[in-house]
């Protein structure tokens, strides 16, 4: 088993040069057509995880990725934005993504009462009980590890039973996650079952290919070293604004506050300068391939994601795993019953979802599995799948606790 980053890094980078090389050869154009190619990325990693070939336990590399790989990308897909056909989008988004709320509050006690009929000693008492545990996963899919971490303390579980939890919160989220990036490759149809009117995100990706070859040219070496300088630049300005206010929110909300994470506010600065260099002349850097960049970290961020997904531990704890896949079966069910109603289009079934169930790390690599000027719709969402996670985890746990 391999445990040193740099081999399993290396590992990651043969896996997506695989992949992108494959993408156009005879024989394997088919099988792309079938299985998307973002992700093949995905799930070749956790396969690597799953049959024992590495070990991301002790790796820091979701670290890496979350602190460089995602601002950069933010940064990068942004600065080309069309701010107003973001806007142009319509109310459709914010439907799905209060709707994915909802089936993650509502889902939390249907399915502890589902799955208690048949194991009862699921409950619990006192710290041990299930809802004080189930509350931290109620934080984690509406909002974040922030949010999770405030349940626990609030809801003071056992912690030498959190353990289960973990399992069941990034087992169940990535096996989801997995069917949202296969969607996003077959999007047209499943926009043609759900009857959904995508022509506003059409018109949005042609338009920013039509911004893209417009200004596109061969980069030279001084043009690649201003691009990611300026992009590395930009993510160091980030965590440089974004520790101060974390500890400032930190000493007057406490530590566990969503304000009080610095990873919350790097994603904001960066999605934020993002869209003020969109105004600019700095836009022009989109020809000599800034969203083709923040591609790659895209990449490289899905591939990281994949090795925390290991399906063997599905047998883990297997009444708390019944249960969360229980509820995100609801959620999943409610998305795709109000998408029919009002015809939306499941990209936003898929970011409203991942806004909440995944946050601000996977909300914009599910958005750019469609196109990358779309990745901003993610942050945006996610950044307010923070604001509503304490909240919404809160009303969650006391109505399972009405159920326990």
């Amino acid at each position: 088993m391999i445990t040193d980053d740099r081999i399993i890094f290396g590992l990651l980078a043969t896996v997506l040069a695989f992949v992108f090389f494959t993408r156009g050869r005879p024989g394997w154009q088919k099988f792309y057509t079938f299985v998307p190619i973002i992700l093949v990325a995905y799930l070749l990693p956790s396969l690597m995880t799953t049959f024992g070939l590495i070990d991301v336990t002790e790796s820091n590399l979701w670290t890496i990725a979350k602190d460089y790989f995602l601002p950069a990308a933010l940064f990068l897909m942004t600065l080309s934005i069309d701010l107003k056909g973001v806007i142009g989008l319509g109310s459709k988004a914010l439907i799905m993504f209060f709707t994915a709320t909802i089936g993650i509050v509502l889902g939390g006690p249907l399915a502890l009462w589902i799955v208690a009929q048949f194991d009862p000693s699921v409950l619990g008492t006192g710290d041990q009980a299930a809802w004080r545990g189930l509350a931290t996963l109620a934080g984690s899919w509406i909002g974040g590890g922030a949010n999770q971490t405030a349940m626990l303390e609030v809801y003071q579980y056992d912690q030498t039973r959190y353990s289960a939890l973990i399992a069941v919160d990034i087992i169940v989220a990535n096996i989801w996650m997995a069917f949202l990036l296969y969607g996003a490759g077959a999007s047209e149809k499943v926009d043609a079952w759900l009857g959904a009117d995508s022509s506003a995100i059409e018109r949005l990706k042609v338009k920013m290919a039509n911004f893209s070859s417009s200004v596109e040219r061969t980069p030279t070496a001084n043009d690649l070293v201003l691009l990611l300088g300026v992009a590395f630049a930009v993510v160091g300005i980030c965590h440089l604004l974004s520790q101060p206010l974390g500890a400032y929110f930190a000493s007057v909300n406490g530590e566990d506050s969503v304000m009080a994470s610095t990873f919350f506010w790097v994603v904001v600065f960066a999605t934020t300068l993002g869209l003020i260099a969109s105004f600019t002349p700095a836009r022009q850097l989109e020809g000599v391939g800034a969203s083709k960049f923040g591609t790659v970290f895209i990449f490289l961020l899905v591939a990281v994601i994949g090795t925390k997904m290991n399906i063997l531990m599905l047998g883990d704890a297997p009444a708390f795993m019944a249960i969360g896949l229980v509820w995100m079966l609801f959620h999943v069910i409610l998305l795709l019953v109000v998408a029919k109603i009002i015809r939306a289009p499941f990209f936003f079934v898929a970011v409203g979802s991942k806004a909440n169930v995944g946050g601000a790390a996977s909300a914009p690599v599910v958005a750019a599995a469609f196109h990358p000027a779309l990745a901003p719709v993610g942050v945006l969402l996610a950044v307010l799948g923070y604001a509503l996670g304490t909240y919404g985890a809160i009303l969650c746990a006391e109505m399972m606790r009405a159920v326990g």
